[in-house]
Order: C-alpha cells, then sequence, then structure tokens
C-alpha cells in the first residue's frame, strides 16, 4: 500500500458521502461537508504499509460558554457516543466542541464504508443535540 491507498479510500469515502450530501475538496485536500449543522472534514492518510485509515473531525459547536455545564454535557454525549471522542477546545471564556474519530479503512468494502460513516455521523448529529441554542 501506498499514499495512492489512501487517496484511493478518501475518494472512496467522499463518493459515499456524495450520495447522501454536498460535499467538496477543500484547499488542504480533505473531504469538507455539513451533517446536521456540524461542518466536518474527512482525511484518509496510510499510517504504515497495509494501514490506511479515515480521519473524521466535526465542530460541533462553536464559541460556546466555557461552564461547567458545557463541560458536563460533553462529558454526557461521551458516555452514550459509540464511535469517537468529543473535546471541548477552551479559548478564553469561550470554547468549541469537537468530535473527532480515526477508523482503519483498508479492506472496507463500499458498502462496509458507508455503513461506518453513516454510524459515526449518527452519534454527530445526536451528540450536537443540546449544545448550541
Amino acid at each position: 500500500m501506498s499514499d495512492n491507498a489512501a487517496s484511493e479510500l478518501q475518494t472512496r469515502a467522499q463518493e459515499a458521502l456524495s450520495h447522501m450530501m454536498e460535499v467538496r475538496v477543500t484547499e488542504d485536500g480533505s473531504v469538507g461537508f455539513e451533517y446536521g449543522g456540524a461542518l466536518c472534514s474527512l482525511r484518509a492518510v496510510t499510517l504504515s504499509p497495509g494501514l490506511d485509515v479515515l480521519s473524521l473531525t466535526c465542530v460541533l459547536a462553536w464559541d460556546r460558554p466555557l461552564r461547567a455545564a458545557l463541560t458536563k454535557r460533553v462529558a454526557d454525549r461521551n458516555n452514550a457516543l459509540q464511535f469517537g471522542s468529543i473535546t471541548v477546545i477552551g479559548n478564553g471564556k469561550l470554547a468549541d466542541v469537537i468530535m473527532r474519530y480515526t477508523f482503519p479503512g483498508t479492506g472496507l468494502s463500499d458498502e462496509a464504508l458507508t455503513t461506518m460513516l453513516l454510524l459515526v455521523l449518527s452519534g454527530v448529529d445526536r451528540s450536537r443535540q443540546g449544545l448550541v441554542p
């Protein structure tokens, strides 16, 4: 496997997502899209020969007041999340809430890849509820 394998995996993921939503390739080469109000980015990389992974990052909420209630809501959502983890990134009195998930894509059929993407994205939609006004 090579960087070409990661590129092919990313193209397959982009194609799977394009059947469900509008996707675009950003300047840095990642796949960008919006899902359930969250801004998302997907990128495939080769970690070692034969191990190509998809890394999904979604901004669930941004510029939220950094309070204990936000941290508690994020902790509750992390407990309920099956795929990925949610992080609060503080910047002074405000915070952004980010969900990340990286999973191996090598060997997944198109159907399995689509299913995996939908499972992860369903967590995005559920986790975002209650984080934004």
